[in-house]
């Protein structure tokens, strides 16, 4: 179950290397993500999550943007930590809604995945 960013895009280079190898890959992740997207090489277990693409794009927009606000070092600061509470809170709302997921979960169990 990878997580999204840069974790994905590091993993994803293993991922092709074990399927050359002839090992089956399941990839489980939410609906909406940055860059995890179906492809013909990996098997893909999607579950939705209550925030659009937009929302999600638009949430790491803006906390790329806060680096480059001016303002004095306390205000900064607090852009910075409200920008990463947002984003943990989206993070926290995609595991929440993956643990939720009864199909997925027993589909999960029923393949000992």
């Amino acid at each position: 179950v990878p997580v999204d960013g840069s974790h994905w895009l590091s993993m994803r280079e293993v991922l092709d290397g074990l399927r050359e190898k002839g090992h089956e890959i399941v990839i489980v992740a939410p609906e909406i993500s940055l860059y995890i997207k179906p492809t013909r090489s990996f098997v893909m277990k999607m579950y939705p999550v209550p925030f659009t693409q937009e929302e999600l794009d638009y949430t790491f927009w803006r906390t790329s943007q806060d680096v480059f606000v001016e303002g004095s070092f306390l205000e900064r600061i607090v852009k910075t930590y409200e920008g990463m509470k947002n984003t943990s809170a989206m993070f926290l709302s995609t595991c929440t809604h993956l643990l939720y997921n009864e199909e997925l979960v027993r589909y999960l169990e029923d393949t000992k995945f």
